[in-house]
């Protein structure tokens, strides 16, 4: 079956493509308010971009009146976090997805805590398994969709999770993160991956030829 996106609402759109795109890692990002105070909100519509310089993308959408607080605060006071998302903390970043009224904290009100960032002014989350330290780049709006393009000036991860510093390898199974999967309550584990050997282009002439 073929959809037409031009003949298609945006709300179809959406059901489509969070369906069918999956899984998708989550940000969960931290942003500093004007008064001065510390925002968190989950995104799905997230992913690292480029590596030299480290990018990541962010799509962040609009309350019904006005940007979300996560667009208005990376826009104005330049840096955020990007803390990964592991299983302990998925029911406090799916709370924190929660619109809490003005002047209420979701750090707070969900009994988390922040520690200060190496790079940047914007505190990462202290339970983070990893965290990605950004500064504004550059914000593209296309039709109804705002892009937050992040240059990563630092990463944090937790030591149990660094197989070898000086080749920069990491445990990504062992930090049990999350995913979306679909919409509402949908997630997944990062903890049962499988892996595929890369081939060389003669290896692959060999085994082809194996086969014949």
């Amino acid at each position: 079956m073929i959809f037409d996106f031009s003949k298609v609402p945006a709300k179809a759109r959406y059901n489509l493509l969070i369906g069918t795109v999956v899984p998708r890692p989550i940000a969960w990002v931290t942003s500093r308010n004007a008064n001065g105070s510390i925002n968190l909100a989950p995104f799905s519509f997230f992913n690292v971009v480029g590596s030299d310089p480290g990018l990541v993308i962010l799509s962040v959408g609009n309350h019904p009146d006005r940007p979300k607080d996560t667009a208005t605060n990376i826009d104005q006071r330049i840096d955020f976090v990007v803390n990964m998302v592991d299983e302990s903390s998925s029911d406090a970043m799916s709370r924190s997805a929660i619109d809490f009224p003005d002047g209420v904290s979701e750090i707070d009100s969900l009994g988390l805590e922040t520690v200060s960032s190496t790079l940047v002014e914007t505190p990462r989350l202290k339970n983070a398994p990893a965290a990605l330290e950004c500064r504004k780049h550059s914000i593209i709006e296309i039709g109804r969709n705002r892009l937050i393009l992040g240059e990563i000036l630092a990463m944090y991860i937790r030591d149990e999770f660094v197989l070898d510093s000086s080749r920069y390898h990491v445990d990504s199974s062992a930090m049990k993160l999350i995913g979306r999967m679909g919409g509402s309550g949908g997630y997944c584990k990062t903890d049962n991956g499988f892996e595929i050997a890369r081939l060389s282009y003669e290896e692959w002439r060999n085994e082809s030829d194996s086969l014949t």
